[in-house]
């Protein structure tokens, strides 16, 4: 198990290169840069850059070097000093600004999956083991109603319904009185009041699939001779189902880790949006569209880093957890 884990984690190595590399050069396609995007803004309003003070501002942040000279620099301050560059837009270091908004982007994604897999889970088992029964058909309904319902469109009509009904405008992340605030007890449960509405909408966004997967896994385990095999014995079907079935039921959802934190990040991009959540997504739809590059393929290297770390953990828990898996190279 130690040397699968080092194999494992030494790949990782050359995947997150690859996946910096992909990073910077995909923000490099559009053309243009920060400083035509600038001097762009500037015309719009009115304001006439002189030539030279354009040639000045390109030399100043380095868009006079082929990229991947600036991809070598940027790189090298990552390795060497943990250093993300410099955000163009914010005027501020860019490890500053993700420090601002990362927490909050990981502890709503974890915290919505959570909130999926509590919801999915007890559904997906009932609807297994009582198939084609009125609460199975229900819960396939209400599953595919998930799908297919746009997280940006429920976020604005669950956000209508809460100002409505119960005089409680569920938009950013604080009331007005907790804007500039210092923290306290009321603050911090004025945060959660507002993280609830953002939570549910985004869990609900992937349980319809997660009932889906559980549900029809379980329905195959339960086919397989081992389970007849049980019966025959007089086991209870209590113990016969959550003693192997549902274990390896959950190997599939458990395997998905690594996209589903990305899936729900995407559709966290929207919701965030619309509801004003101060999370990553807002920020890196705003600097790609203005071309903030550093801070643009910082957001993309974390977030894919992360995804390549989460399918390693789940990786890792199907092999401890099943028992039909074999390591490579390892004898039977």
């Amino acid at each position: 198990m130690l040397a699968y884990i080092v194999r494992r984690v030494v790949m990782l190595v050359p995947i997150l290169l690859l996946i910096s590399v992909v990073s910077f050069f995909v923000i490099e396609l559009p053309p243009g840069d920060w400083v035509s995007f600038y001097i762009n803004n500037l015309r719009t309003s009115g304001i006439e850059l002189q030539q030279d003070e354009a040639e000045r501002l390109t030399r100043l942040y380095g868009f006079d070097q082929p990229a991947y000279v600036r991809y070598l620099k940027w790189m090298r301050g990552i390795l060497t000093k943990g250093d993300f560059g410099w955000s163009f837009q914010w005027n501020k270091p860019v490890n500053e600004i993700i420090r601002e908004r990362l927490p909050l982007t990981l502890g709503i994604s974890i915290m919505a999956l959570i909130v999926s897999w509590l919801i999915a889970i007890p559904i997906g088992i009932y609807s297994a083991t009582n198939q084609y029964s009125l609460l199975d058909y229900v819960a396939t309904f209400l599953g595919f109603i998930g799908l297919a319902t746009p997280g940006f469109l429920l976020a604005m009509l669950l956000a209508w319904a809460f100002f409505r009904f119960f005089n409680f405008s569920a938009l950013g992340l604080y009331s007005n009185q907790y804007l500039d605030a210092p923290w306290s007890w009321g603050k911090f449960v004025d945060m959660l009041k507002h993280l609830i509405l953002p939570l549910i909408i985004i869990g609900l966004a992937s349980t319809g699939s997660t009932i889906r997967v559980l549900r029809n896994n379980l329905l195959d385990e339960l086919k397989k001779q081992y389970v007849v095999t049980a019966r025959a014995k007089g086991l209870s079907e209590m113990r016969i189902l959550f003693k192997y079935p549902v274990r390896l039921a959950f190997n599939p959802i458990f395997s998905t880790i690594g996209w589903l934190l990305p899936a729900i990040f995407s559709g966290e991009v929207l919701i965030s949006i619309v509801l004003s959540i101060p999370s990553l997504g807002p920020l890196l739809l705003r600097a790609t569209l203005a071309q903030d590059m550093y801070l643009t393929g910082s957001i993309v290297l974390i977030l894919s880093t992360l995804t390549v770390i989460g399918t390693l953990l789940s990786d890792i828990y199907l092999a401890w957890a099943d028992p039909r898996i074999r390591y490579e190279g390892v004898s039977k």
